[in-house]
């Protein structure tokens, strides 16, 4: 997995390309937790992104209570419709607005 970021002031962007599972949500998770002080909205965008695990799940919904606690917001972009039928499924769609 491949992750590229634009920061401009409190908006951070991720980029994700390649696969999000097991052995890549630790980058991710270290990634964000350098970079997210002091944001206040946060966007993943997973164009190409072509899978996401459960452990990129627990991730994401990490991230999510972290920013919420935090008084931001997270969205996903560009969510393929593999991953939107898996958000679906799991009832995480709600969570992410998808």
């Amino acid at each position: 997995m491949t992750l590229t970021t634009d920061k401009s002031g409190t908006k951070l962007t991720v980029h994700l390309s390649g696969e999000l599972n097991t052995m890549t949500a630790p980058n991710l998770t270290a990634l964000l937790d350098k970079e997210l002080g002091g944001v206040k909205e946060l966007t993943l965008d997973f164009a190409e992104c072509d899978y996401v695990s459960s452990a990129g799940l627990r991730v994401l919904l990490a991230t999510f209570k972290q920013m919420k606690a935090a008084k931001g917001t997270m969205a996903l972009a560009n969510v393929g419709e593999n991953f939107q039928d898996v958000l679906k499924n799991t009832g995480l769609d709600a969570v992410f607005g998808i």
